[in-house]
């Protein structure tokens, strides 16, 4: 008998869409589909807001701190660390600048997906509020430099520096940092805060590095190609793979100024309303001391299951936790898990149907609106919130090549061929996004070296192994600031900004005892990993039935990746944790050793 909810719904047909549309996008390779940005492939990671080379006299001396990365996490981790009084501290980034994510991407369009009273940190500390509700690139970019200027990050700091190699000398308690730049700097402690999605992927499609026109990837945007307002495109044909979160926003601009865009799709994108609009002035002056980090706990509790007596921010990602029972926590346990299971499966079934009426709603040509409807679990792919892409597809200059799951057939020299045509381009550009899945080692680009040579790289051979999503046994003084083991959101500013308050205050405590090493201990770090791996089985039905994505390592999430997820629990309690942890005060799970407090 046929499932049906509200007489609308048919549960059984919906489950097979899905299946079958999962299915053919499956692929043997898995996250081995895509190109390392390396080697023949390195131009697409060259830096195009710098001129000429950048040389400096090497550096052989000591800090308190060296932080490896310069966007939010390493910027925050800075900022808690002054505001507890250690001085030495000193950021090291490839870049140019500060700002990570927000330095390296600014193709046309970009803005955070978040609100930004919520997303951009540390606002009320430097008596700022955003001038919208979803701030665009360029002014998270100079928040990011107000960050560095107010806690005087810049001092000292080594930008436009590739670290080579990080290895603990035993013999000194020290990191040893060596980089392109011959340095071999000594810190007491090291923070690796390289970013969630940092490094750029190309997808391995037959004849890639045979086109001849331009070409290059999102995050190494080519403004002198394009024109700093895209004026340069019009009369191009211009071509974009990958219909992410980064090509939801660029599109519209790029459709705006190209003579034809072609937008080639291999699984479309869930995009629901954003409703962005100006700061309203009367509200910014009311705000009263107190109000972002209330504001940060508010949306952080309402879209990781819990419930609050009002919604701050009213905005379309808190509104998903009242219509999608899966991201609720069941408090008093009296619920079936069948039954709940059940809930959770129509709910989500009938928030995707809002999304697909959507596009209905805003694409004229029934073909094009066809091929732009996911058909997958809501949260098997970060959801986008836009008020222009979908409506794109109705402009005349504007192709939808949707390749059915398949993906690109080939490049050549003059353009991209799918399922036997050739689309001719002047101009091609990858949305592709960034590594995930592959060894940390590969993506930060260099080995970190712990107690008695070995390699984080061999050390996580079979598993990331953390405690408290942090430290890792044989690796003492070093903090890995990641989403691997570490607290669920979808906000990640707040999770950086735990995972820093909580570093900070350990390395702080360290400095002002003595200690000389703070190791996590194999038992302590073994039983966050049993909580991990247990919190986590909840998960892997859904990772084997959504679409491939690098939420699921391309279809082929296993233990091993379930082991290197979230630390899945209450809505903040990954937070409630570490803060009643630094309550105790003991540094319990550690070995601690040097001046008196060895243990």
């Amino acid at each position: 008998m046929t499932e049906t909810v509200g007489c609308a719904l048919d549960v059984e047909a919906l489950r097979r869409k899905y299946a079958e549309e999962r299915a053919r996008r499956l692929r043997a390779d898995g996250i081995a589909q895509y190109v390392e940005v390396a080697g023949e492939f390195a131009r697409f990671d060259k830096d195009p807001w710098v001129d000429g080379e950048f040389t400096r006299a090497p550096r052989t001396d000591e800090v308190d701190v060296a932080i490896v990365g310069a966007g939010f996490g390493g910027l925050l981790t800075g900022a808690r660390l002054r505001q507890l009084g250690v001085d030495r501290v000193r950021l090291i980034d490839r870049a140019a600048d500060v700002g990570g994510t927000w330095y390296w991407n600014r193709y046309p369009g970009i803005a955070c997906d978040v609100e930004s009273y919520v997303y951009m940190p540390l606002l009320e500390e430097l008596g700022y509020v955003p001038t919208e509700k979803y701030a665009k690139g360029a002014e998270i970019f100079a928040h990011c430099k107000r960050i560095a200027e107010h806690f005087d990050l810049y001092r000292d700091a080594c930008l436009q520096t590739d670290v080579h190699e990080i290895r603990w000398d035993a013999a000194t308690s020290r990191w040893i940092i060596r980089t392109n730049h011959g340095d071999q700097m000594r810190a007491k402690f090291v923070s690796m805060a390289n970013g969630y999605q940092a490094k750029p992927k190309l997808p391995g499609i037959p004849g890639i590095a045979t086109f001849r026109g331009t070409t290059f990837h999102t995050s190494r945007w080519d403004y002198d190609y394009t024109g700093q307002r895209l004026e340069n495109l019009a009369g191009k044909r211009v071509g974009i793979i990958g219909t992410g979160a980064t090509a939801v926003q660029c599109v519209p601009h790029l459709a705006a100024a190209a003579q034809q865009l072609y937008v080639f799709q291999r699984t479309p994108s869930s995009v629901d309303v954003r409703a962005n609009e100006p700061t309203d002035q009367r509200w910014a002056d009311a705000l009263q001391p107190g109000w972002q980090r209330e504001r940060i706990q508010n949306f952080q509790i309402l879209t990781a299951g819990g419930q609050a007596p009002e919604d701050l921010v009213a905005d379309a990602w808190t509104s998903i936790t009242r219509k999608l029972p899966v991201m609720r926590h069941d408090s008093d346990g009296s619920s079936d898990p069948e039954q709940r299971t059940r809930e959770i499966e129509l709910a989500d079934f009938s928030k995707m149907e809002e999304i697909r009426a959507r596009v209905d709603q805003l694409v004229t040509d029934r073909g094009t609106a066809e091929a732009l409807k996911p058909w997958y679990g809501y949260f098997c792919k970060r959801p986008c919130f836009h008020d222009e892409y979908l409506q794109t597809f109705n402009r005349d200059n504007v192709t939808l090549v949707d390749t059915e799951g398949r993906g690109v057939e080939r490049i050549t020299e003059s353009g991209v061929v799918v399922d036997g045509v050739a689309y001719p381009l002047d101009c091609l550009i990858f949305a592709t996004g960034f590594e995930v899945g592959t060894d940390y080692c590969r993506r930060t680009g260099f080995d970190l070296i712990g107690r008695d040579g070995v390699t984080l790289t061999d050390y996580w051979r079979h598993g990331v192994r953390t405690f408290q999503g942090l430290c890792a046994h044989r690796f003492p003084n070093c903090f890995i600031e990641s989403i691997a083991q570490a607290g669920l959101t979808v906000n990640f500013p707040y999770l950086l900004d735990v995972q820093a308050s909580h570093v900070a205050w350990v390395i702080a405590w360290a400095l002002e005892h003595g200690a000389t090493e703070v190791e996590a201990s194999s038992d302590a770090e073994a039983a966050w990993v049993d909580t991990v791996l247990a919190r986590s089985t909840a998960t892997v039905g859904r990772a084997k039935t959504c679409t491939p994505g690098y939420y699921n390592r391309e279809g082929k999430a296993d233990v091993k990746t379930r082991q290197g997820s979230f630390f899945f629990g209450a809505p903040t309690e990954y937070a409630d944790i570490l803060q009643a942890w630094r309550t105790q005060g003991n540094l319990e799970g550690f070995t601690v050793r040097g001046a008196g407090v060895d243990r």
